[in-house]
C-alpha cells in the first residue's frame, strides 16, 4: 500500500489575512499519503482540517493565502508541484481528474431549481479541453450513479426530490465522475443521521476497493466513524499536526495529551473508550491570529512542562509507523 506516493505535503503554511494581520489556519503541515490508503484527519471545529482539504487541492481564494511550502501531486509518475501552478491549469489538468474534493455541507449547496444532469453536464465541460458530447456525459454519470447506489434515472430529478444521503451519494457521484486518483471528503457525513451515514462510508469504500478512486481524505470531528472508514488518523490541534498514526494503534494507545483528551471526550461506541470513561479538556482553542509560544497545546495541557512554554515540539517518529510532536516523547 505505501509502495505508491499520491500526494506529499512539506511544510505547508496556509493563512486567512484579517485586517493587517494573518490567522494562521495551517502552519506547518506535512505528511504523506499513499496509494490505497484512507487517511482521517480529525480535531475541533478551527484546527484546520477544512483549510487543508482546500490546500491538498491548492483551491486558495481570497482570503486564504498560500504563504510557503510544496504540494506535490503525483501524476502519471511525474511529481507536479501544485503550488507552483496557475489557477486555470489546476482547474483543467488537476481538479476532478487527478484530485477532486466533496465539500463540506455539499449535498446543500445544489442549487434546487437545477437538475442534476445540469450540474453534471456543466463539471465536465469545466474539466475537459474539449467538451463531451451529451451522450457520453449522460452514459458516464449513469454508471457513476449505479456505483455509488443510486438510479440511473436520478441524473433527471432535482436536488429537492432525493434525500439528504442521496444527495450527498450524487455529490460523491459527480467528484469521482472523471476517476479522480485522490478523492477529499470534507464533514461528509456530519449532517445525515446513522442510516445515511453506513451508506456513505461503504459508498466511499467500495469506489476504493474498485479502484474508481485510489486513496481518500475523510476529514471529520467523529472518531467512531473514522475507525470505521480510515487506515491512518491525523490529528490536528491549532492548524498543526498533533499525531500521525495507524488508526487502531491510536484508538487503543493515544500518544499526544490532545489525542488522547479527544478521544476521553467525546461519547462513542468504541470499548477501549467507555472503558476509560468520559472527561474533557479544560480550557478553549488558541487565537490563530496570535497563538501561544512554544507547543500550541500547552496552554491546556496536563503534562506540561518549562520547554512546552518555550520552544515548539517538531513532529517526530516514535515508532515505525507513528509520529507525534510532544516533548514527552521527543527525549
Amino acid at each position: 500500500m505505501k509502495d505508491t506516493l499520491i500526494l506529499s505535503l512539506e511544510n505547508v503554511r496556509s493563512y486567512y489575512a484579517k485586517g493587517n494581520y494573518y490567522v494562521k489556519a495551517v502552519d506547518g503541515v506535512s505528511f504523506n499519503i499513499f496509494k490505497g490508503e484512507v487517511v482521517g484527519i480529525v480535531g475541533e471545529s478551527g484546527s484546520g482540517k477544512s483549510t487543508l482539504s482546500n490546500v491538498m487541492i491548492m483551491n486558495i481564494k481570497k482570503p486564504l493565502n498560500f504563504i510557503e511550502g510544496k504540494v506535490i501531486l503525483n501524476v502519471g509518475a511525474n511529481f507536479l508541484e501544485l503550488n507552483t501552478l496557475p489557477r486555470q491549469e489546476l482547474q483543467k489538468i488537476i481538479w476532478g481528474r487527478e484530485t477532486s474534493i466533496v465539500p463540506q455541507s455539499a449535498m446543500n449547496a445544489l442549487m434546487p431549481t437545477k437538475k442534476i444532469r445540469d450540474f453534471i453536464s456543466d463539471l465536465v465541460k469545466d474539466h475537459f479541453e474539449r467538451a463531451l458530447n451529451e451522450e457520453e456525459i449522460i452514459e458516464r454519470a449513469k454508471q457513476r450513479f449505479t456505483d455509488v447506489g443510486l438510479s440511473p434515472n436520478d441524473i433527471y430529478r432535482y436536488p429537492f426530490e432525493l434525500s439528504g444521503g442521496m444527495r450527498q451519494r450524487a455529490v460523491i457521484a459527480m467528484a469521482t465522475l472523471l476517476n479522480p486518483r485522490l478523492l477529499i471528503c470534507d464533514e461528509p457525513t456530519s449532517a445525515l443521521d446513522v442510516a445515511n451515514q453506513k451508506l456513505v462510508l461503504k459508498t466511499l469504500e467500495q469506489l476504493r476497493k474498485r479502484e474508481i478512486v485510489e486513496s481518500i481524505v475523510f476529514i471529520t470531528h467523529d472518531i467512531a466513524t473514522v475507525r470505521q472508514i480510515a487506515t491512518r488518523m491525523v490529528v490536528m490541534y491549532a492548524g498543526k499536526i498533533v499525531e500521525n498514526s495507524p488508526v487502531e494503534d491510536i484508538i487503543k494507545d493515544p500518544l499526544h495529551p490532545y489525542s488522547r483528551g479527544l478521544l476521553l471526550s467525546v461519547v462513542t461506541p468504541e470499548p477501549e473508550i467507555k472503558k476509560r470513561g468520559i472527561s474533557f479538556i479544560p480550557g478553549t482553542p488558541p487565537d490563530l491570529a496570535n497563538p501561544p509560544i512554544g507547543c500550541r497545546f500547552h496552554p491546556r495541557c496536563p503534562y506540561k512542562m518549562d520547554i512546552c512554554e518555550k520552544e515548539e515540539p517538531p513532529l517526530k517518529k516514535v515508532d515505525t509507523n507513528r509520529e507525534v510532536a510532544c516533548f514527552l516523547f521527543n527525549k
